[in-house]
């Protein structure tokens, strides 16, 4: 495949002595070719997406599971920069019993569910835009680190990435200046609403991909830019829910995931880097109709125990069985008041339930216990789901972009 310096943008020394890249508009020229090889994995993606999306006509209740879905590519995305919060501590905190000692991170993952959200909501009256792109950043660093850089507004100075520390002088990428940036922004808006013939998958990696090189804030671009692939797919109604993790491909590759975007800017490689994200497509579309389908045979097989094991307490037991899709940890308070029992009954049917091993303790306490629908979350998990008394620290590189992590 054709590779050529210059393809996506040049290289200009500015006048303060540092050189910045500066992309030109999109579709690339030349066109990205599309071989046999290429347009055999454009359609196996294609397919792939459409069995997802259609796993959820055969789901009870589509949109609870959604609510996982949603949680998993918000945590993946965040770890990619270098957030260590797992989809357990989110899980915690949204129960109001996180350890207050590392909120931080997991609020910038909850930051991202809520800015995933409101791009969703807002698609019914305003298009993948701009604008859209300021609100929902604006909804992503608000309270958390970063938020003193300008939530939901364009930079307005020179920012870089590089290892912890580095400066202009050591970046190992430039975006463009302010001025080349907005030029920029407004030829990637342009190409998004063109009505240019371009299979859509192709469109939507190389906006990531351009997303990216022009780094338009001073924090938050990279979750933003993940962000964008999923709003794309949901307005052109590819996804009719947000059912893609493909962070999860990204992080598992975190270096090609950055080398092949670099390719794009030092050799004009967009084919090498299209053909990278629509294999991540593909893979993660896949992975995730197989947990789609698991969800829907192990609800069935929980619904048919708690009928035949619970007797008289089935009733209470499928109405803290269906809860728990939403809200996989919880307390024994919390229980009481979803299946509407005393704190007594409440306790008891717990009891039941966990001696079926449906529900696992997680805190170890005897007081304030918490209790996780544990089959359910290790079908979202990439190991063993831990206690608190069992969970060990665990560490993710973070790639600093200078004034700004990527």
């Amino acid at each position: 495949m054709a590779r050529m310096a210059n393809r996506a943008g040049m290289y200009v020394r500015q006048p303060s002595g540092y050189t910045a890249f500066i992309p030109k508009p999109l579709p690339p020229e030349p066109e990205a070719a599309m071989d046999r090889q290429f347009a055999m994995l454009l359609s196996s993606a294609d397919q792939a997406l459409g069995r997802l999306d259609g796993t959820t006509d055969i789901l009870p209740n589509p949109d609870l599971f959604v609510f996982m879905y949603v949680r998993k590519e918000a945590v993946l995305s965040s770890q990619i920069e270098g957030t260590q919060a797992s989809l357990i501590d989110v899980l915690q905190f949204e129960a109001n019993a996180v350890d207050r000692s590392k909120p931080q991170d997991v609020e910038e993952v909850v930051n991202y569910v809520a800015a995933m959200n409101h791009g969703l909501k807002r698609l019914s009256t305003l298009p993948v835009s701009l604008r859209l792109i300021r609100e929902i950043h604006k909804r992503l660093m608000q309270g958390v680190r970063g938020e003193e850089k300008t939530p939901g507004e364009f930079r307005r100075s020179q920012n870089w990435i590089g290892s912890p520390g580095s400066t202009l002088e050591t970046a190992r990428f430039i975006p463009p200046p302010p001025q080349e940036m907005k030029d920029s922004l407004y030829d990637l808006e342009r190409f998004l609403h063109g009505d240019k013939p371009m299979p859509l998958l192709q469109k939507v990696g190389l906006a990531h991909g351009q997303f990216e090189t022009i780094h338009p804030f001073l924090d938050g671009n990279g979750r933003i830019g993940r962000l964008l692939i999923t709003l794309l797919l949901c307005e052109r109604g590819v996804l009719r829910r947000p059912l893609l993790y493909l962070s999860f491909f990204f992080r598992k590759h975190q270096k090609e995931y950055y080398d092949r975007l670099q390719a794009v800017r030092d050799d004009g490689d967009w084919e090498g880097w299209l053909e990278f994200f629509v294999r991540g497509v593909q893979q993660t579309a896949e992975e995730a109709t197989k947990t789609a389908r698991r969800i829907g045979g192990m609800r069935e097989e929980h619904r048919r125990l708690i009928l035949e094991r619970l007797g008289s307490g089935a009733g209470n037991g499928l109405t803290l069985l269906e809860s728990l899709y939403r809200r996989p940890i919880f307390s024994v308070q919390q229980a009481a008041e979803i299946a509407r029992l005393a704190f007594p009954n409440a306790n008891a049917l717990v009891a039941r339930m966990e001696e079926l091993g449906l529900l696992r303790e997680m805190t170890g306490r005897r007081r304030n216990r918490l209790f996780a629908y544990h089959p359910y979350l290790e079908l979202f998990s990439e190991g063993p789901i831990r206690t608190n008394q069992e969970s060990a620290a665990t560490s993710s590189p973070k790639l600093h972009g200078g004034r700004a992590r990527t």
